[in-house]
């Protein structure tokens, strides 16, 4: 028996004791997260009894942060990216400056150096992807635009950190750091290294949408050809694992970021899908590690020494950076529920924050009460955050029915909020009404245009909108569980309701506003659960289509069918009986 089995040990009782944990939060009606963060803290360093490797721990959650970004690759391709980047970009830059301002501000008041409040106020701006992706799947809504948006928006954040974590070294002297040379850097040395960052991010990008996206998919196929399934799940996890370290080897991105792209070039191969199946255990398992490493970082101590310092930080956290993130998306004219969940998505820190702790204090920038309170800032917002996914919905009903203004929010003079009124006539009657305009919606779009069946497109995406007039689609902006917006689509006179939205959290609202404003309307909706098909099809009556790699012709087809036998029996000449009659 070897006398070192620090791994053995640590995974054995992260695993344990979070699922443990995890059952018990469960069965208390609390999110299983809050019960694997426990188990870190009972096995770190600052508790009586056993202590697991914290060092082991971090670089398996490492490898769990790099297959959970690589499996939201392979569902995140470059276009959704650029779907929202009119709101990703400017809201996540500006938020960073909101929360960043006021985590200097509260450690400058507490008489910190200008250095110390900067790194403060930057460890708190940034969500934690991994908290975020697992609120999102677990709401299903990871797929949805809003999805989109949220993770986007991290995209741009993790970004933006890559290139203060290479500034900060330079700025560190500058800012009451310590210096090696006791001179402060001229400004040349800081643009030189922006310069050297913004290259090295520019030829990562570059090299894997140029090359990547045409080996990696290859490669998937060539070991998909051998027929063996344990190559297949060898060659994502390789992939994974091997480009996000090549990507911070040789170009200095983050593992995280290195993992995201290779997820998108692999998402150009036909097995996609098959990739993100066979991934799935791994990434749940890593991501439980990942969480049990957080908890062992943290000093409970802080919590009964420093209440006041911890109250104020999950206050910015919780407060100052979700309201200023929804403040910015109601700015962008998105509706409330789009606002709600962007900002709770953002209402948490996570890894890049402890990265940027880890980097301060070690210049001297950063006091060490900082680390603690952003410690006990994170493990507190990612406690709570699952919670806020899920007083949402309660929330905003409760501001529809109190306040004036939120219902105005919903009703805003939106010009794209209606059709115009030179839509032409076949539009407003005997149409499809298709909800969700991404690659499903696309797929059966293209089928109804060729075939010249009109249809009306309800989508949340205000840029797609825009893009689809343009192109002579009749489309209108909106949720579609707004019955405001179905109406402005004409479903009273719809022949048909194609909800292809991977939204699943309001499917069942939606048919039931559908079909009181017409009770003839036939549905056909898109599930990726197996469960939720068979209920939405016993409860709602309707036609459903489980998500794999053939759901959008299947659905297409299912849809031109469909529409084709209504026109049939609308033109067919009434019985001899009736027209007596």
């Amino acid at each position: 028996m070897p006398h070192s089995v620090s791994l053995i040990n640590t995974i054995a009782a992260a695993l344990g004791l979070a699922l443990a944990l995890g059952f018990v939060a469960a069965r208390l009606r609390l999110p299983a997260l809050v019960g694997y963060l426990l188990a870190g803290v009972v096995i770190g360093p600052f508790t009586p009894g056993f202590v697991a490797d914290a060092a082991m721990a971090s670089q398996l959650a490492e490898i769990g942060v790099m297959l959970l970004m690589f499996g939201v690759g392979l569902h995140f391709s470059l276009g959704d990216l650029l779907a929202v980047r009119k709101i990703a970009v400017p809201g996540a830059v500006v938020q960073m400056m909101v929360a960043t301002a006021l985590g200097m501000a509260l450690a400058t008041w507490w008489g910190w150096t200008p250095g110390g409040a900067l790194v403060f106020g930057l460890a708190l701006s940034c969500a934690s992807t991994v908290v975020l992706l697992r609120a999102l799947e677990a709401l299903g809504i990871l797929d949805s635009h809003t999805g989109r948006i949220a993770v986007g928006w991290l995209v741009v954040e993790d970004l933006a950190m890559v290139l203060v974590l290479v500034l900060l070294p330079p700025l560190g002297e500058w800012l009451g750091g310590s210096s090696a040379s006791g001179q402060a850097p001229d400004g040349g040395t800081l643009l030189r290294a922006l310069g050297w960052t913004l290259l090295q991010v520019g030829g990562f990008v570059a090299l894997m949408l140029l090359v990547g996206r045409r080996v990696f998919p290859w490669v998937l196929w060539q070991v998909a050809r051998t027929g063996s399934r344990e190559l297949f799940t060898l060659c994502v996890v390789a992939a994974a694992v091997s480009i996000a370290f090549g990507s911070a080897a040789l170009f200095g991105v983050s593992f995280a970021l290195g993992a995201f792209f290779a997820g998108m070039v692999m998402r150009e191969s036909q097995f996609s899908h098959r990739a993100a199946q066979e991934s799935l255990p791994l990434r749940d398992a890593f991501a439980v590690l990942f969480f049990v490493s957080v908890g062992m970082l943290f000093n409970p101590s802080v919590l009964w020494d420093r209440p006041v310092q911890v109250l104020a930080v999950v206050a910015i956290i919780m407060q100052g950076k979700t309201l200023a993130a929804a403040a910015l998306v109601l700015a962008f004219r998105y509706p409330l529920n789009t606002a709600l969940t962007v900002s709770a998505s953002l209402a948490q820190i996570g890894e890049f924050s402890f990265i940027l702790v880890a980097l301060g204090t070690s210049l001297g920038m950063l006091p060490p009460e900082g680390a603690s309170l952003v410690l006990a800032g994170s493990l507190i917002s990612m406690a709570l955050n699952p919670m806020l996914f899920r007083a949402i919905a309660p929330l905003q009903d409760w501001l529809r029915a109190r306040s004036a203004w939120a219902r105005r929010l919903e009703q805003r003079d939106d010009p794209l909020a209606e059709l115009p009124m030179t839509t032409d006539s076949r539009y407003l009657a005997r149409q499809v009404v298709l909800v969700g305009y991404g690659k499903v919606g696309r797929r059966v779009a293209s089928v109804l245009t060729a075939n010249d069946i009109p249809f009306v497109v309800a989508e949340q995406n205000r840029e797609l909108v825009e893009s689809l007039r343009a192109s002579g689609i009749a489309a209108v902006y909106g949720d579609a569980v707004e019955p405001a917006v179905l109406i402005q689509a004409h479903i009273a006179r719809a022949a048909m309701l194609v909800i292809a939205t991977p939204d699943s959290m309001n499917v069942q609202q939606m048919i039931a506003t559908a079909t009181t404003l017409n009770p003839q309307i036939e549905t056909v909706v898109r599930s990726h659960n197996g469960d939720e098909a068979r209920r939405l099809a016993q409860e709602c009556g309707c036609t459903v289509f489980l998500a794999d790699e053939t759901l959008a012709q299947a659905m297409a087809r299912h849809v031109l069918e469909r529409t084709e036998a209504r026109q049939a029996r609308a033109t067919a000449p009434a019985p001899l009986h009736s027209r007596v009659g």
